[in-house]
């Protein structure tokens, strides 16, 4: 299996530590470098050789789109951001990826799946690497800490205006977060959306009352226009 040496840049030390334990679950890739300082990153990229690299945009000093500009052989480089603003920018460089925090370990591997192949493109061992398996958990900020939430122990998401609320088996989870990222995020074999405030875990559904689904203790409604999708989708008829 090929390996990949990787480069990690953020000026906060949350982000970075979140990036790092994303990366330990891909056995192809090495940290050989996380700064929160540009300039010692700079340094550290003129004198080793990088295969890819997560770069924050907006840095104190010097600014990650500055940075990328300033090296005659860049690595294949996924920016990471709060801002969508910059995804132009982004692009403009040949960025293989723009990650707009917060992200999940699924969307991570998205990206972390585009620069392989851009890596593999032009390389001789592309037949010998390994595809990464599918993520078993999901990552999110709660109360300032990062929790690993376990796909399988998901039965539903409900939307609450900017957050969401991860309901699991044994607890639940609030996070800053979009329905609509949760919906790229999580299987779309194993959940749906049944409204535009909920999606559940379609294992868990018991049974359809009028146009509420129950799942063990909850009752979630199903909005009219996806009634049809969720019939056939939960009970195949």
């Amino acid at each position: 299996m090929r390996t990949y040496s990787v480069l990690l840049l953020d000026d906060e030390h949350l982000a970075l530590q979140l990036l790092e334990n994303f990366c330990a679950q891909l056995p192809d890739l090495q940290v050989k470098g996380r700064f929160t300082a540009p300039e010692e990153a700079l340094d550290f990229l003129q004198r080793e050789t990088i295969d890819i690299m997560f770069l924050d945009i907006q840095m104190p000093m010097l600014s990650g789109t500055t940075l990328l500009r300033s090296l005659p052989n860049p690595p294949v480089t996924i920016f990471t951001t709060a801002y969508s603003e910059h995804a132009v920018d982004a692009y403009n460089l040949n960025a293989v990826d723009y990650l707009l925090k917060p992200f999940a370990f699924e969307r991570f591997l998205q990206a972390v799946g585009k620069a392989r192949a851009h890596l593999n493109r032009s390389s001789p061992i592309t037949a010998t690497a390994e595809p990464a398996s599918t993520p078993q958990h999901l990552v999110c900020k709660v109360d300032g800490r990062l929790e690993k939430i376990a796909i399988d122990d998901i039965v539903a998401v409900e939307g609450m205006r900017e957050y969401i609320k991860i309901i699991c088996r044994t607890r639940h989870y609030i996070t800053l977060e979009s329905m609509k990222n949760m919906e790229e995020w999580l299987p779309a074999d194993a959940f749906i959306r049944t409204h535009k405030s909920w999606i559940v875990a379609k294992r868990f559904v018991q049974s359809l009352d009028g146009n509420l689904l129950n799942l063990e203790k909850l009752k979630i409604p199903v909005s009219r226009e996806r009634k049809d999708a969720v019939v056939m989708a939960v009970f195949g008829r």
